[in-house]
């Protein structure tokens, strides 16, 4: 099932989500309705509450279906490591059609659960980094937009607001 894209603006992007506690096949087939709702809005990553739904969980595949091993489930994530700084265009699906240059952590680790509740720890660099920070931010309730310039931030909301006027977005 593929899940409409929560937009900028709803209040469920800006609470901190609700930890994992069950894994079984509901969330499984979360997983998968979250990895064709990811492609079908093509992404590289989409946390639950781009979905509405207000868990700790996120998908990522940074090759976008290129190698089905690159495929990662993230339940109840956590940042455990960051090093360097990298500086690239980012965007959100939540944030459609705006994207900024932002300046991350070169390479990630981060600690979480697969979709069987196992513990594991993955480290990424560059653009999978960058995957691991913005999802991680998303279950956090804040947006990409928290890290840029408060001029910069309110040039974007401003557009937002004109566009939420103008009845083209939502």
């Amino acid at each position: 099932m593929i899940y409409p894209i929560v937009k900028y603006g709803n209040p469920v992007l800006e609470k901190p989500a609700e930890p994992v506690t069950e894994f079984g096949d509901d969330l499984k087939k979360l997983v998968e309705d979250m990895f064709e709702s990811m492609y079908a809005a093509r992404g590289v990553g989409l946390a639950a509450p781009q979905i509405g739904i207000s868990k700790r969980l996120a998908v990522i595949d940074i090759t976008f279906k290129e190698d089905p091993n690159a495929r990662l489930v993230l339940a109840n994530p956590e940042i455990i490591h960051k090093e360097g700084r990298h500086k690239q265009s980012e965007g959100c699906l939540s944030i459609p059609e705006f994207r900024e240059e932002l300046s991350r952590a070169k390479k990630v680790t981060v600690r979480a659960q697969d979709e069987n509740g196992k513990w594991f720890e993955k480290t990424g660099e560059e653009l999978l980094a960058r995957a691991f920070l913005h999802e991680t931010d998303h279950l956090n309730g804040k947006l990409y937009l928290s890290h840029l310039s408060a001029l910069k931030r309110d040039l974007i909301k401003r557009k937002i607001r004109k566009l939420v006027k103008a009845g083209e977005w939502g």
